[in-house]
């Protein structure tokens, strides 16, 4: 039985008589089925990510899938002659993503047997269910974000970053400073919302108390002229990574409080949290406002942990905290801000908005 619960992150296509009409080291000519070429452009507009698995030789697959203009599609590309069941592995952990978000198809049954004998969290299709697959639940996920529609492009960019990070001689900031990163944090935007969402629901790295505030509620708090919701975006020389973080900050009178503070980890490695906390920091000190934050450990954030104790934000009883009353749960504590402004980041060069004055 299909497994319906997750939604897929990545599709991996067979070649022959799958993806395309035709066996390409047989026949004169493969063809492309405008149905297919339909859904592989639909797949790819809702966020899937898309790879070809393929037993042929690469420049001429390749060659092939140009000239049908779809190659574009298609990252991390495995076509070669080993099993498929290892190809589909090495694609899963270059993503990063789990076996159960990933499906597979082809038209031959012992490929597909071998592919889930191996991996079996992997969801395995008949090439002849490939023009349903759009009408299946779990190619439908649930939001269609505005990074959803840009995901294969971002994630191109980020392989060809990691490619010339190999290559790269030389201490890692100054690689950092090569990238040209540019921060920009931001009142969110009706249409960032979705996508904000997204990021207090299924970021757990770098999450500062696991929190998840839903869109309607987002929405509501976007209105409420005593909170905040900024987003926080990146860019480098690669290509945009989208919508990196979240802030939710409520405003009192001389009180700043930091409900929640979550960054994508996809940005861990260029200190996304540090350099937004340090931002905040800088403009609670401006305002003249002491600064608490809302923080829960857990066994995966330890990373904002830190992040938070190098801000200066550490354990207190003082008035302004208790001044707050109870947590939205029990095991969130509140850390107060003991430090003053943080230098600006040498690697990253931040862009912002500036807050307005209502309850400094």
């Amino acid at each position: 039985m299909t497994d319906t619960s997750t939604i897929v992150k990545c599709l991996v296509w067979d070649l022959d008589n799958t993806l395309w009409n035709g066996t390409l080291l047989e026949d004169e000519q493969v063809l492309l089925d405008a149905g297919i070429r339909a859904v592989v452009t639909e797949l790819d507009s809702r966020g899937i990510l898309q790879s070809v698995c393929s037993r042929n030789d690469h420049g001429q697959a390749w060659a092939r899938l140009e000239q049908l203009g779809i190659a574009e599609y298609f990252v991390l590309p495995e076509i070669g002659w080993g099993p498929k069941s290892k190809a589909v592995e090495r694609i899963a952990r270059r993503l990063n993503f789990a076996h159960r978000a990933i499906a597979f198809i082809d038209d031959q049954p012992a490929e597909r047997a071998e592919v889930a004998y191996h991996l079996p969290d992997v969801r395995c299709y008949p090439a002849e269910a490939a023009r349903t697959l759009t009408g299946l639940p779990e190619f439908r996920p649930a939001a269609d974000t505005v990074d959803s529609r840009r995901r294969r492009a971002m994630y191109q960019a980020g392989f060809r970053r990691d490619a010339e990070r190999e290559a790269f001689e030389g201490p890692d900031e100054d690689f950092l400073r090569s990238l040209e990163l540019v921060m920009r944090i931001g009142r969110a935007t009706p249409e960032e919302l979705t996508r904000v969402e997204e990021l207090t629901l299924r970021t757990s790295q770098m999450n500062a108390t696991g929190v998840h505030y839903p869109d309607a509620a987002l929405r509501a708090l976007t209105a409420d002229p005593a909170h905040e919701v900024l987003v926080t975006t990146l860019t480098d020389r690669f290509g945009p990574h989208g919508a990196v973080g979240v802030i939710l900050l409520e405003r009192h009178p001389g009180l700043w409080h930091l409900k929640l503070l979550a960054t994508s980890c996809r940005v861990v490695s260029f200190g996304a949290g540090s350099v937004i906390l340090n931002w905040l920091v800088d403009r609670a000190a401006a305002a003249g406002a002491h600064l608490v934050a809302d923080f829960r450990r857990t066994d995966r954030n330890r990373m904002m942990e830190v992040a938070y104790r190098f801000a200066g934000f550490e354990e207190s009883s003082c008035a302004c905290v208790r001044a707050l009353g109870g947590t939205e749960r029990d095991d969130v504590e509140r850390l107060h801000l003991v430090a003053g402004p943080r230098p600006a980041s040498t690697t990253v060069r931040l862009e912002t908005s500036e807050l307005a004055p209502t309850g400094a």
